[in-house]
């Protein structure tokens, strides 16, 4: 029962919608009538501009830390001699949290793509990989301004450089679901990228 109150607790924490807040609360602008219509920090940069797109990614990147923290908590409540039990519980809230994100409990069971959500948790688990391939990232978007495009060549990089710096199967595991996941939630992007017509990064105002 209490391994369930923690992963309902990542969960909801998950579900939190940061864009639709800092959007609605701050800026009188629901994000799911503008742009690509997501609640996600990359809609809001685009819609809303720089600062609340900051915002939004670092409170969603917030979520996938406090969902892995929680786990980590809960972890070492249940088993604080044993070092792989811990990590199983920081990956079972991680997982809680991306949930949550893009299935959110306040938004019918829609939400964000999880990629600001998996790097908040992919920070927390694995620092330096997490660093690699925001590099990775950051290279790929100031070259195409095609965040999509950096977000799904990052995420697929997550479980290969994880194997290069040694991590444990789990974590390795871990990494290779949530690439799928995000992989898969970006699959229109992925389809407007072919055809040429995925939008890109510049600040396009409300319409």
């Amino acid at each position: 029962m209490a391994t369930l109150v923690f992963v309902l607790l990542a969960y909801i924490i998950g579900s939190v919608p940061s864009g639709l807040i800092i959007g609605k609360v701050f800026y009188h602008t629901d994000l799911r009538d503008y742009g690509s219509k997501n609640i996600g920090a990359t809609n809001a940069y685009r819609v809303l501009g720089a600062v609340p797109g900051l915002a939004v990614l670092a409170s969603d990147m917030g979520k996938g830390l406090l969902g892995v923290y929680l786990g980590k908590t809960a972890g070492l409540a249940f088993g604080p001699d044993d070092p792989s039990c811990v990590v199983y519980f920081m990956i079972a809230g991680g997982l809680a949290a991306l949930a949550g994100h893009s299935c959110s409990v306040f938004l019918c069971f829609k939400g964000g793509k999880g990629v600001a959500t998996g790097l908040g948790v992919l920070l927390f688990l694995a620092p330096w990989e997490t660093a690699v391939v925001f590099v990775v990232w950051c290279v790929i978007v100031g070259l195409t301004r095609l965040v999509s495009l950096g977000s799904v060549t990052a995420a697929v990089l997550v479980p290969v450089v994880m194997w290069l710096f040694g991590e444990p199967v789990p974590l390795i595991v871990f990494g290779a679901a949530a690439a799928f996941f995000v992989v898969v939630r970006h699959k229109e992007n992925i389809r407007r990228l072919v055809q040429g017509k995925e939008l890109k990064a510049e600040h396009l105002g409300k319409k």
